[in-house]
């Protein structure tokens, strides 16, 4: 994880940012199964994994009518006075309110949160370059399966559109809900935005215990995206 803090940091939009951990991981756990005699856990371990990214898949296909009305609030505009913005090196921008806070993440990525008094995530801002095999067609099933891989549970699509209107170019969008390693359940607007000269995925996401409280702000924020 980029961002060390008490609570485990919303899933990204990186295509790959945990999966080859947790490849390794499983691949590890064969081999001592192996060792031990018990190669028959490995293969078992291996298709739990395998089972649940179908899971995933089969739950993006049967909620993933489109329903664009779930972003209506998308109107683009510019950045609101007195917020902040992180550009990245290829033009796309992310801004965040005041009271966020930027935050390290991964190499040519921009990240800003809010956090509580013990730390704990009450929203989260994530922007990254298109950097797997995401598309516009396949964006809506792609997000649903990267969240399962990247080890987050229960993973549920709530809702997805395709060919809505940003500041610069267009983009699909779904959004939907998760519960991470400590338990605790996030809702995310995830959208994948075709630019002048690139393709770009800004998150927005809070636990859903916060998510009438911030889902406005993060909504202001994907709306003001420039990619």
């Amino acid at each position: 994880m980029a961002t060390r803090t008490t609570a485990a940091v919303p899933a990204t939009g990186m295509a790959t940012s945990r999966g080859p951990a947790l490849g390794l991981w499983l691949v590890g756990i064969a081999i001592a199964a192996g060792g031990c005699g018990t190669s028959g856990n490995a293969a078992r371990t291996s298709t739990a994994a395998v089972a649940s990214t179908r899971s995933a898949e089969d739950t993006a296909s049967a909620d993933a009518a489109p329903s664009a009305h779930s972003f209506a609030w998308l109107h683009p505009a510019r950045v609101p006075k007195g917020w902040q913005s992180v550009r990245l090196v290829g033009g796309a921008t992310l801004a965040y309110p005041r009271g966020w806070s930027a935050m390290r993440g991964d190499r040519g990525t921009a990240t800003a949160g809010l956090l509580d008094g013990h730390r704990r995530y009450e929203g989260y801002l994530n922007l990254t370059p298109r950097q797997g095999a995401e598309t516009q067609a396949n964006w809506r099933s792609f997000r649903v399966r990267h969240n399962a891989e990247e080890g987050e549970r229960a993973v549920t699509l709530q809702a997805s559109a395709a060919g809505l209107g940003f500041r610069v170019g267009r983009g699909a969008c779904v959004r939907d809900a998760y519960t991470t390693a400590t338990s605790t359940r996030y809702v995310e607007i995830a959208c994948l935005v075709r630019g002048a000269h690139a393709s770009s995925v800004i998150v927005g996401a809070a636990p859903s215990s916060d998510w009438q409280t911030q889902a406005p702000v993060i909504e202001r924020a994907i709306s003001a995206f420039a990619a």
